[in-house]
């Protein structure tokens, strides 16, 4: 029996309703129906008074889902899809991504839409798209506090009322650099359009194999965003007295000690997207965020009333 996993908002009415006609409908069918709340894959939160307080990234995979799921389907926004792949990327499963939500960047279809693509996927005309991910972990010397696995960026920053922050980096086994800011940014390609692209950093495609730094507010007019390879681990020491919070997918987190350390590296787990076409990049950045529209000259006079 051929088995479908659906991941769902639960907040929003709609991704609830069409969750369960979908299991119907799957169902009449003869498929293996599973569902799950886009909650299973929410980070947790440590704190100062108990830091060692993370679920592993492998524990976020639902107890029922396996790798002999045929393919799921998120029905949500932007963020039920990053919560999506933490519950699935470590088990391999492809993800149809359905835009129930305003945005909807990281989705591949709406709902009116929906009936037509569960066709072509079952006729297995699609293809994969693999997206890198990230591993982030903070230690406390050798210890493990906190760990997750993200598709868009890790952010470290400042906490409200503090002054600014100055991080010392090494990438690989270059030479450690120093960046005064209110806060770093470290993306993967598909979070190069999320709260990097806000902080200046440039658009990279999804196939290029790199990860970025942008800074957030920099003292200096030298630091700007680098582009780098993801094949170099990276290492964020705090270079501040006061404590600050690393955010992973604008979703959990953890504060951030001055005796701690942040270590990223590109995960051997990645986010495989269902594609019901070739994937077009230039085309959603032009439908999503305006890139590259052509430009409307102005008249080269204007009547006065």
């Amino acid at each position: 029996m051929p088995k479908v996993g659906i991941i769902y908002n639960d907040i929003k009415p709609i991704a609830c309703k069409v969750a369960l006609d979908l299991q119907a409908k799957f169902e009449a069918s003869g498929w293996e129906v599973l569902l799950e709340t886009g909650c299973g894959g929410l980070l947790g939160y440590s704190q100062p008074d108990r830091p060692i307080c993370h679920t592993r990234i492998e524990q976020l995979t639902p107890p029922h889902f396996n790798a002999d799921m045929t393919f799921a389907i998120s029905l949500g926004g932007d963020g039920t899809v990053l919560s999506a792949f933490r519950q699935l990327a470590p088990i391999g499963i492809p993800l149809l991504t359905v835009n129930t939500g305003h945005m909807g960047f990281l989705t591949e279809i709406y709902l009116n839409q929906l009936s037509q693509a569960i066709e072509q996927i079952i006729a297995g005309d699609y293809c994969i798209e693999n997206r890198s991910m990230l591993t982030v972990r903070l230690y406390r010397e050798e210890t493990i506090l906190w760990e997750a696995l993200s598709l868009n960026e890790m952010v470290l920053h400042r906490e409200p009322l503090t002054s600014m922050c100055h991080f010392e980096i090494q990438i690989g086994k270059h030479a450690p650099v120093d960046i005064a800011a209110d806060g770093i940014i470290i993306s993967t390609p598909t979070g190069s359009t999320a709260y990097s692209l806000s902080s200046g950093g440039p658009v990279v495609t999804p196939d290029v194999p790199v990860l970025q730094l942008a800074p957030i507010c920099p003292h200096s007019l030298a630091s700007r965003a680098l582009v780098f390879s993801d094949a170099e681990p990276v290492n964020v020491f705090p270079a501040t007295p006061n404590r600050m919070v690393m955010v992973v997918d604008g979703n959990g987190g953890c504060y951030v000690l001055p005796e701690d350390r942040v270590h990223l590296h590109r995960s051997p787990y990645t986010a495989k997207f269902i594609r019901l076409q070739s994937p077009e990049f230039f085309r959603i950045l032009r439908e999503k965020l305006g890139w590259g529209l052509p430009h409307i000259a102005k008249p080269t006079s204007v009547e006065l009333p």
